[in-house]
């Protein structure tokens, strides 16, 4: 038996992956109702708005539902928001058992839920494959509990761990697969950020272009406000929301990126530059709860020492550019001895056409003196 219910809570598993990238900052929730070892309903939370799992699978039921089990990946709610808690759909329809993957840090929920459903006489079972389903929700738990957004370095490099040439050429340095499972990323994260560096260089559109998928949040960190009215970010900012974070602003110039919809956010350290920790802070009191660093080495650089990266995915190409002046994904000073790097942990390891996708976590930050202190201009 314990085999089949894993069965059940995989395929609940595989329904919450298809809400990323639409539910931010909800989480990715799937359900499955069991009857008599037949699944007679299933759903999952497909839109932020939408409704629940637990409710798409009650509204798919191809029988009565009294009796039943379900299998949810996170923890069922029991307050009023966007839409009725669910645990009254739980309790309206009989079902007398639920089993549940990861336990909801929601304050508004936080163990209520399970409560509720006990309460009720319903039987609960908790942490059911938990770390599989605490794996769809790194980022609602991280936002849920920071109120930051979640972080993830993303970066191409040759396997001697070049971002470019000497020349400063970088197109393409992996495969047609690999920029189409970046195009997937940018779906999956609600903010894409960059600097001012990478705008200058390579004039991006920074968007998602493949059908079905919606493009983030575009952020570019220009501590002087020097980007170029005519680039491509500023010429479609009513398109795409586009946000510009600076630490000194030109009132003439902030109001020109105003007149073109461009979101101006100062975050000034005392240098005037960006600092990045407030940055996050004030992205995080807009509703972001994601952002995907396409940085170059400067930000990636400062992005680490400020703290503020949880995850880093590296594709890896089968190419070696060599060259002294060639550029790497993270430059600035950079450690001075092996135990300041930054630590990560090997997740997995994927091969994406002929390139290699290492994805980390990111477990220690390295530090070099204050925060602000080591930020290279932006």
């Amino acid at each position: 038996m314990e085999r089949a219910e894993e069965k059940y809570m995989e395929r609940a598993i595989v329904l919450a992956e298809r809400g990323r990238g639409w539910t931010n900052p909800n989480p990715v929730v799937g359900a499955v109702i069991v009857k008599g070892e037949k699944i007679i309903g299933e759903g999952y939370h497909g839109q932020y708005g939408g409704l629940h799992a637990e409710r798409e699978a009650i509204a798919a039921l191809t029988e009565s539902a009294e009796g039943a089990t379900m299998y949810v990946t996170l923890e069922p709610c029991c307050h009023y928001g966007k839409t009725p808690p669910c645990t009254e759909g739980i309790l309206e329809q009989k079902i007398g058992r639920v089993i549940i993957g990861s336990r909801d840090p929601n304050p508004k929920v936080a163990g209520k839920g399970v409560e509720c459903l006990r309460k009720a006489g319903v039987i609960v079972e908790e942490d059911f494959l938990r770390e599989s389903c605490d794996r769809l929700n790194r980022v609602f738990f991280h936002y849920i509990s920071t109120k930051l957004p979640y972080v993830v370095m993303k970066y191409a490099m040759t396997l001697d761990g070049k971002i470019a040439t000497y020349t400063g050429a970088s197109k393409w340095i992996t495969g047609e697969e690999a920029r189409r499972q970046v195009q997937k990323m940018r779906h999956q994260y609600m903010g894409i950020m960059a600097g001012i560096g990478t705008v200058l260089a390579d004039n991006p559109m920074l968007n998602v272009r493949m059908e079905g998928m919606k493009s983030p949040i575009r952020i570019i960190c220009d501590s002087h406000l020097r980007i170029p009215l005519d680039s491509k970010i500023c010429q479609t900012a009513r398109e795409y929301p586009t946000i510009v974070a600076c630490g000194m602003a030109d009132s003439e110039r902030k109001q020109k990126l105003l007149e073109m919809g461009v979101q101006v956010i100062c975050a000034p350290d005392y240098k005037g530059q960006v600092d990045l920790p407030k940055l996050m802070y004030l992205l995080g009191e807009q509703g972001i709860d994601s952002i995907l660093l396409e940085g170059g080495g400067e930000l990636n650089e400062s992005a680490l020492n400020a703290g503020i990266v949880q995850e880093v995915k590296a594709f890896v190409a089968p190419k070696i550019f060599g060259g002294k002046g060639a550029k790497s994904p993270v430059t600035g000073l950079g450690a001075a001895l092996p135990n300041e790097a930054v630590g990560l942990s090997l997740e997995q390891v994927t091969k994406v056409g002929e390139d290699l996708l290492l994805e980390y976590q990111v477990i220690s930050h390295k530090r070099k003196g204050g925060v602000s202190e080591c930020l290279p201009e932006l």
